[in-house]
């Protein structure tokens, strides 16, 4: 009974956030709303019994994700520093978007072909339904006493490739913060005219 009502409890808190982030103009508190459900994401993976699930979303949603965006926040504004202090507005470029638009369209007819040769979803006649779908469910509490299945796959039949996994991400974001938190010139620093005098 308890658990049902932790689960509720979790769930409305979980729509009560989605519905403020649909409401909100601000991106900073956008941002920690996005936090705010990744924690309550992970809160309700913990009570279903995936706590490798869970660890994911904090560390990932919650935490990776978080940052990147809070430092994106941070590195961008909407007007740039002019020579002598003031803002001024940034002028417009035009967007020429068939590159792109080109690029997106091969790679999804790609992965739309790739698709093509896998089994339907819940086919039983699927190899992974047929070869090893059937020990994990006969010796799974025998062999690593997890009651859940899913965490026991993630964590203990294939635990050295979800620590790959953990590895990846974590790298993939030390590689994020290091390109996006280059050294900034001070906003007091000199600026050396063309001349070779120095300017305040």
């Amino acid at each position: 009974m308890i658990d049902i009502l932790i689960n509720v409890t979790l769930l409305a808190f979980l729509a009560i956030t989605s519905v403020a982030i649909l409401r909100m103009t601000n991106l900073f508190a956008i941002v920690m709303l996005y936090g705010i459900f990744s924690l309550l994401s992970a809160g309700l993976f913990v009570v279903m019994d995936a706590p490798d699930v869970a660890f994911t979303e904090a560390a990932v949603g919650a935490g990776i994700s978080t940052v990147l965006m809070l430092a994106t926040l941070a590195l961008t504004r909407s007007r740039k520093r002019g020579h002598e202090g003031d803002y001024e507005e940034k002028p417009s470029r035009a967007h020429r978007p068939w590159l792109p638009l080109a690029v997106v369209g091969i790679t999804g007819t790609a992965l739309v072909y790739g698709t093509w040769d896998i089994p339907g979803f819940g086919d039983p006649n699927a190899p992974a339904q047929t070869h090893v779908a059937r020990y994990y469910i006969e010796n799974t509490m025998s062999d690593t006493g997890v009651p859940n299945m899913v965490t026991a796959v993630l964590a203990s039949y294939r635990g050295f490739d979800t620590l790959g996994e953990v590895a990846v991400v974590f790298t993939a974001g030390v590689a994020v913060l290091l390109l996006i938190g280059g050294r900034r010139p001070k906003s007091g620093a000199k600026v050396k005219s063309e001349g070779g005098e120095d300017e305040a």
